[in-house]
């Protein structure tokens, strides 16, 4: 019986961080990322800042900036920002595809105007003002 071995892949070595620039360079992204949150925070009515500490669990004056929030806070403040901002988002997407329980009953109004049939336009008029629907 003849055993052949795998090929084995070789993983790319990985040099190692040149005085601290990886570590530069995350702190950078962080920095940014806190200048977003600081625009988006000083934009922020205190009303719906509260509500926003409220999510994140935060128990702080909503009239602080961002910066006297320590790491942890800013973090689940960020993350309540955008859980609240995809909740709204979805509540708007649902407002925007969702018809008023009437429509269907005035287009069928409006089409037995544009036939001329009247009886049958102020029958779909009058389940409209009932509230069928």
């Amino acid at each position: 019986m003849n055993v052949t071995s795998l090929p084995v892949r070789q993983t790319p070595r990985v040099q190692q961080d040149r005085a601290g620039f990886g570590a530069l360079r995350a702190e950078l992204h962080q920095r940014a990322a806190d200048q977003d949150l600081v625009a988006v925070w000083a934009d922020l009515p205190f009303a719906e800042r509260r509500l926003v500490l409220k999510s994140a669990g935060v128990a702080v004056d909503a009239t602080q900036t961002i910066s006297q929030l320590d790491k942890a806070e800013r973090t689940a403040v960020r993350a309540a920002i955008h859980r609240m901002s995809e909740y709204a988002s979805g509540l708007k997407d649902q407002l925007r595809n969702r018809k008023h329980p009437s429509a269907e009953l005035a287009s069928h109004a409006r089409q037995a105007i544009a036939e001329g049939n009247t009886k049958a336009a102020l029958h779909w008029l009058s389940l409209i003002e009932k509230g069928v629907a």
